[in-house]
């Protein structure tokens, strides 16, 4: 006989994004109570440096921010950006910060997650307000369904709704021929009368406004840091949805068209001792969830920048080890082949690698809420990666070789090695 296993368990207790709906709140007072557990730290981070667009290139540049406030932008941003996966047609995305009324506003088209229509005839709740403005008790626990997005589950862009004085949702459904309006207050605690209007066929996109409850991270306005990295991951996005959308950032188009091309604003940034040097680089698109450029460091210290379905991995985490393992080693060996009196080990190729990575994978995990290191184990990133050829690139001609023996060579160095056949020009 076979077993079927039990339904999953839905807690009876719904704690809704008002505070006369009927619903038990204890959830939603539960998050903003204790933050930290949620979106991180709302308190003052010491001083740290990020890679920022200077409006031609990245920089690096100190920054002192407040990590949870960072994350509810990044919640939504991040959403957004997704929406893209859910459907194909998506050609826009588009941010807007106004420091002066304190709100950000994200657009993006397409079909969303959401359709309008009637999920709870009872207490008579349409499903944008549930996605939007509703916290389920089993929302964090949702790890049963693939999820690359937030429309897989978890808290996500409700806690965007959760940490704002406002926010107003408005979306389209070109199916239904319907539109939803919104606005939710105090820390999701009011919502106001949904609005349902007709739209035209085929009319399909989402805004999302939100006001940041300031006072919760120690604010009284948008400071400049902050908008400073909002600023830089709608770049980010711009490199890794590609020239199949337009992002904009308060109403001005990036002119990124690939993540290939969004690598060259750190390498060929100005601030780099690597800059006009002719040092190799290698990008790669290794499968459906992996892609991947490769180059060489600026001070001998390996260096890394990857994102994780949308999210900035700063940290790394198995993704990075999972390809840059594959990377040293396959480089090691290579130089090996050729001077096998040198016996280079794995550290002596990583410490000179600049890995640019870019990767969606399914149900990913993180070591905290600030998703800066993804923890997923590499057996569940996806199918098995192969490295081209292209990579040996980076370990002859100008590359490692330069760097690792200098520009005399090891003992008995004959030229440069070809990056194509590895072979000296001298011999």
């Amino acid at each position: 006989m076979n077993r079927q296993p039990p339904p999953r368990r839905r807690s009876a207790r719904i704690a809704a994004a008002h505070g006369g709906g009927g619903g038990d709140t204890t959830l939603r007072e539960r998050i903003l109570r204790r933050p930290d557990g949620y979106i991180g730290s709302p308190e003052k981070r010491s001083t740290q440096t990020f890679w920022i667009n200077d409006g031609y290139y990245m920089v690096p540049r100190e920054v002192t921010y407040r990590p949870g406030l960072h994350r509810i932008f990044d919640e939504v941003l991040v959403y957004a950006a997704s929406n893209k996966r859910r459907d194909p047609s998506m050609d826009t995305l588009s941010v807007e910060v106004d420091v002066v009324e304190r709100s950000v506003s994200v657009f993006y088209n397409g079909r969303g997650v959401v359709p309008v229509e009637l999920v709870d005839e009872e207490r008579g709740v349409y499903a944008p307000e549930m996605f939007f403005g509703h916290l389920h008790d089993d929302d964090e626990e949702d790890d049963q369904n693939k999820a690359t997005n937030d429309g897989g589950g978890g808290y996500g862009v409700k806690l965007a709704n959760l940490f704002s004085t406002e926010f107003i949702i408005e979306t389209t459904d070109g199916c239904r021929m319907k539109k939803y309006k919104q606005v939710f207050s105090e820390n999701m605690g009011k919502k106001s009368v949904r609005h349902i209007t007709d739209c035209n066929q085929g009319e399909n996109w989402t805004i999302i406004t939100f006001k940041p409850d300031l006072a919760r991270f120690n604010m009284t306005y948008l400071e400049e840091d902050h908008v400073t990295l909002m600023w830089k991951r709608v770049v980010d996005m711009a490199g890794i949805l590609g020239d199949s959308v337009q992002v904009e950032w308060d109403g001005v188009r990036l002119r990124i068209n690939s993540f290939n091309n969004y690598v060259r604003l750190y390498i060929d940034s100005p601030v780099s001792d690597r800059s006009g040097a002719g040092f190799p680089r290698v990008y790669e698109k290794l499968n459906d969830w992996c892609e991947v450029c490769l180059s060489l460091s600026d001070d001998g210290h390996f260096q890394q920048v990857s994102f994780v379905n949308g999210f900035e991995t700063l940290k790394g985490g198995t993704h990075v080890d999972y390809v840059t393992e594959l990377i040293t080693t396959h480089l090691m060996n290579l130089l090996n082949e050729h001077y096998e009196e040198c016996n280079f080990n794995v550290d002596d190729v990583k410490r000179y690698l600049w890995v640019f990575l870019n990767v969606i994978i399914d149900n990913p995990t993180f070591d905290s809420q600030t998703k800066e290191t993804l923890t997923t184990p590499p057996g569940r990133l996806g199918s098995k990666l192969e490295l081209p050829k292209s990579f040996s690139k980076i370990a002859f001609g100008n590359g490692l070789i330069r760097r690792l023996f200098g520009y005399r060579g090891p003992p008995g160095y004959r030229g440069p090695l070809d990056a194509k056949t590895g072979v000296s020009s001298r011999d």
